[in-house]
């Protein structure tokens, strides 16, 4: 099977905010410097049987709060029924709609979100809002719903009281596996951070997701991360070399590597 088992070893780092002594940040240097890739439209199935070109679309986009909806509602009305296929749909109806539990989420419009221009339209298939972002050359990140731009990276927070009273935020930076989705995560036809098949990056996902790992870290922390990271790689990939020469794969295995990475 290409995906992978969801537990198995991983490494952290944990490291103080730069930019705040009472936050620490943990972060999963086998996910972050594994060669996971986003593959929309270029090998991906889709999440759902039957809809391989929604990517993970399918089910629309839940709002963290007002401020999410009020920013991709910005950006929405710079599309224009060029540039976005639902887009009279979206003006009629709206583009918000509620699921069974009253959260607010984007509507789902022909089996997947109202953002997602499908196979055949005239500006391309995929996120209507993905696109403005590259006409306006700005980070897609600053248009789309936090959840979209975010996955399939993780972000939690976490208070930690330590034996001497003292408290500290822990913030974990991690990979957005099929349980991050719930329950219904593990009904997914098919998911791709632990699919071998998406780990096919030129690049780590720590320089790869770079600007996403800014905003959601700031720079400060970030640049703290980078270097952990690129220390990893480059021991990893030496680790790598020693065990194709030698036959021996001790060394490779303390790195913990993911397993949906090519050897």
């Amino acid at each position: 099977m290409p995906e992978v088992a969801l537990d198995f070893p991983r490494q952290w780092v944990e490291f103080p905010d730069p930019s705040d002594a009472k936050q620490i940040f943990r972060c999963d240097l086998t996910w972050l410097t594994s060669s996971w890739s986003c593959i929309f439209g270029n090998g991906c199935k889709g999440i759902y049987e039957g809809r391989p070109n929604d990517g993970c679309c399918t089910l629309g986009a839940h709002f963290s709060d007002k401020d999410d909806e009020r920013n991709v509602a910005k950006a929405a009305a710079r599309l224009t029924a060029d540039t976005w296929q639902f887009h009279k749909t979206g003006t009629k109806k709206g583009f918000v709609e509620k699921d069974d539990e009253g959260a607010r989420k984007t509507r789902v419009v022909e089996g997947a979100c109202i953002f997602l221009n499908r196979p055949g339209f005239a500006t391309g298939e995929g996120c209507a809002l993905h696109q403005l972002a590259g006409r306006e050359e700005v980070d897609f990140f600053r248009l789309k719903p936090q959840v979209c731009w975010q996955l399939p990276i993780r972000r939690t927070f976490e208070w930690i009281t330590r034996p001497d009273e003292s408290q500290v935020m822990v913030v974990s930076i991690s990979e957005y596996d099929r349980r991050g989705w719930g329950e219904g995560g593990h009904e997914l036809k098919w998911y791709c951070s632990g699919n071998t098949e998406a780990h096919v990056g030129a690049e780590p996902v720590y320089v790869s997701n770079r600007a996403e790992l800014v905003e959601l870290m700031g720079q400060g922390a970030y640049d703290v991360l980078a270097e952990y990271a690129a220390a990893r790689v480059t021991a990893l990939t030496a680790a790598r070399t020693l065990a194709r020469r030698t036959g021996d794969r001790s060394a490779v295995k303390a790195f913990a590597p993911h397993p949906a990475d090519p050897e």
